[in-house]
């Protein structure tokens, strides 16, 4: 029986550092650092003349031959080593050769790191926005000042560690598009958002609650957000009189001592989490357990897919008579 559940299809299904491991025969595997290289294309090279370099701008690796002149990313290398004379060519090739590397190998195809609570982050680095940035967050109408204003940081990498019985350690270098540090305002990271990665789009690295560093206590009331996305969004709906917070998830509830900490600020306290069955759940457990009132804003998922789905108008046309209701 031919099992379906190793097949390839698509290029994104393949790790691009993949393409220049196995072509290249390179001996070590690509993890963020550059690996110079005798040149693939011209055989008297006899000084290593080629580059494989992570591009920071793209994200992705590259290589720069200075001994034929040759440079691109991968598709273009896999390109000129077969001589193919459309990039679709060359696609196909790799999605058929990584198609058996993975069957000869019985491995899991594009084998992702599998995140443990024992792993924690010991390194990272920041790097300047880009385009691919801004596409992101503008599709919730969140500017770079927002993003300056809670501390939120392109990363380039970071890195997990685990100690092992034996006194050893593992480690495991991130480098990916769309990573952002989350800090406080004393610059500690308090947490990693990856929304690209579906099954572990957070990576916790100490408790906080999102927000409290910013807020003002000059505002009547206060809401609680399910996440720092919904509480940028809520802040462009310039609903005034109201000041925000996020627990680390709706699954993990803020503690009385912080409650009782707020609660004397503030005339009320609301929540607004989800618009599904886990979110309405976890604020019924602030109302049960806090006395909090909650809404439910009945359009997309939460609120900053509301306002990315229907915009900045229609979400606050519909949650202010919720709001209001609330109090």
């Amino acid at each position: 029986m031919i099992s379906t559940k190793n097949i390839i299809s698509d290029l994104a299904d393949i790790p691009r550092e993949w393409v220049f491991e196995y072509y290249l025969n390179l001996k070590e595997k690509l993890t963020g650092q550059d690996v110079k290289i005798l040149s693939a294309f011209n055989s008297k090279d006899k000084v290593p003349s080629m580059y494989i370099y992570y591009d920071v701008k793209s994200l992705v690796y590259k290589f720069k031959d200075f001994s034929s002149g040759n440079q691109g990313d991968s598709i273009e290398l896999v390109m000129l080593l077969f001589n193919f004379n459309t990039r679709g060519a060359a696609v196909a090739k790799i999605i058929n050769d990584y198609q058996s590397y993975v069957l000869n190998n019985n491995i899991q195809p594009k084998a992702e790191f599998k995140f443990h609570d024992k792993f924690k982050v010991v390194d990272y680095e920041m790097r300047h926005w880009n385009n691919l940035d801004a596409v992101y967050w503008t599709g919730y109408k969140i500017g770079s000042g927002l993003l300056q204003q809670y501390n939120i940081v392109p990363l380039v990498h970071f890195t997990m560690e685990r100690g092992e019985e034996d006194g050893s350690t593992v480690a495991f270098k991130f480098l990916k598009p769309y990573m952002y540090g989350y800090f406080r305002e004393d610059g500690e990271l308090y947490k990693i958002y990856m929304p690209k990665i579906k099954e572990k789009k957070f990576i916790k690295v100490q408790n906080y609650v999102q927000g409290f560093d910013q807020l003002k206590y000059d505002c009547k009331y206060l809401i609680i957000t399910s996440s720092l996305k919904d509480l940028l969004c809520f802040k462009k709906l310039g609903i005034s009189n109201v000041e925000c917070i996020a627990p680390d998830s709706e699954n993990t509830m803020i503690g009385e001592s912080v409650i009782n900490k707020l609660t004397p600020h503030y005339s009320k306290i609301i929540v607004l989490f989800d618009n599904d069955e886990p979110g309405i759940k976890a604020a019924q457990r602030y109302k049960d357990k806090y006395g909090f009132n909650f809404v439910v804003l009945d359009m997309s998922k939460d609120l900053s897919d509301s306002v990315k789905d229907h915009g900045v108008e229609a979400v606050r046309d519909r949650l202010l008579p919720l709001l209001k209701q609330a109090l």
